[in-house]
């Protein structure tokens, strides 16, 4: 009937249980209605008032937390890939090369590691809202263009505050 939140209450309905909502160094600073209302990123609609703007940073199923912070706390400094496809030679990634991790993203600088079945991914730039699941395509602008190394599937992200 178009109403996914009934079909989540079906399957999953600890989603709709209330908790609480932590900042990221775990004060109690609210309580929520469940963490089915929430998505990373999210500014409005979180229901405490602060100086400054807060964004959902996070959100633990598990313990049924919702942890907010500042903007700054959103920006992802390097991610983990799994189910590698490289295209590729190994020597292509000894530079800095260029990523997306959305189809109508910007490219991003990163530096790559390739390791025996996942990849690390050191961005250079500034990005929020990059998040487990999503795929990460590597890029290398030579003479002719842009050429597609490869990519994998975003399994943990990482920030200076709270990883995924």
């Amino acid at each position: 009937n178009g109403d996914y939140a009934s079909v989540i209450k079906k399957f999953r309905p600890e989603c709709f249980k209330p908790g609480i909502i932590l900042d990221i160094m775990g004060n109690k600073i609210g309580e929520h209605e469940g963490i089915i209302n929430f998505t990373i990123g999210q500014r409005k609609g979180i229901g405490i008032s602060n100086d400054k703007p807060l964004y959902v940073v996070n959100i633990n199923a598990v313990k049924n937390t919702v942890i907010v912070g500042d903007k700054e706390c959103l920006e992802i400094k390097r991610i983990k890939l799994r189910k590698l496809n490289i295209l590729g030679s190994k020597k292509e990634f000894d530079n800095i090369v260029n990523i997306k991790v959305r189809s109508t993203g910007r490219l991003l600088k990163a530096k790559i590691k390739l390791l025996e079945n996942f990849a690390e991914v050191e961005i250079l730039d500034k990005e929020t809202g990059i998040s487990p699941g999503q795929a990460c395509v590597f890029y290398f602008q030579d003479k002719i263009g842009d050429k597609v190394l490869g990519g994998g599937w975003i399994d943990e992200t990482f920030n200076k505050n709270l990883s995924t």
